[in-house]
């Protein structure tokens, strides 16, 4: 695997094998893409399904798994869209778009953003459209699919899951500014995460895979969040969640 700063090579998301791929034609397009993730399997996997060029028109020049690392690879590689999670460290997606942002208004070279990420949460599609990004999808969208919305993005057009465009339309309909909700504040973008899988029933081996992260890892959030807001247990965090249309 190359180093999460490297500004060459050629990466998918999950749901689609290499013959849908190789059977999706791209008509001559060409688009350069660099992808944005802190799970190195994923961005093997997300660079194994929509990176074979000849075939997709996809070429992916860079991988980052930090905001440091993004900002650093996208301004080396100025790709025409940025495959971006929603949840990373050193300040989440809305960070990277925030300092690239001169590159997203560049006229004649524009660097594009399209969210990609596990969560289909409300705030966090809307935080990342308010920052600047054309699109979002979550994680189980094929690889023809995905392969589609880039180009689409690459296009200037704006691309949703079909689900979330709802967010989108009500948040920018909506002339009031969203209630601050000082507990939910005090959680980090993971353990948002991670409660509202709790919240919706997954087992701890369920939201480790779904992450990408160990069970261990899970278990330590779920205490912070308890810890946080002052809860005892996953049923009363459920309660908590479920009351806040978290889940």
């Amino acid at each position: 695997m190359s180093d999460p700063t490297e500004t060459n090579g050629p990466t998918g998301a999950e749901g689609a094998g290499s013959a849908e791929v190789a059977g999706g034609g791209t008509a001559g397009r060409y688009v350069r893409v660099v992808l944005v993730d802190d799970h190195r399997m994923f961005r093997t996997g997300v660079r194994a399904e929509i990176g074979q060029t000849a075939q997709t028109g996809v070429e992916v020049v860079g991988e980052a798994a930090d905001v440091d690392q993004a900002v650093t690879v996208i301004t080396a590689a100025r790709p025409e869209v940025v495959l971006l999670d929603v949840h990373l460290p050193g300040g989440g997606g809305v960070e990277v778009l925030r300092r690239c942002a001169a590159l997203s208004a560049d006229a004649e070279r524009p660097v594009r953003f399209l969210a990609l990420s596990v969560s289909d949460a409300a705030e966090d599609v809307i935080g990342v459209i308010r920052g600047g990004a054309r699109g979002y999808v979550t994680k189980t969208i094929t690889g023809v699919d995905l392969i589609d919305s880039i180009f689409r993005v690459q296009e200037g057009d704006a691309v949703f899951s079909p689900r979330l465009a709802g967010f989108v339309l009500d948040a920018f309909a909506s002339t009031d500014a969203p209630p601050v909700d000082e507990d939910l504040d005090r959680l980090t973008q993971r353990e948002r995460e991670v409660l509202r899988l709790i919240a919706r029933g997954y087992a701890y081996k369920e939201i480790a895979k779904q992450l990408f992260i160990s069970v261990k890892t899970v278990e330590s959030h779920v205490s912070a969040v308890l810890r946080k807001l002052q809860l005892s247990n996953r049923h009363e965090l459920t309660r908590w969640a479920t009351a806040r249309r978290l889940v």
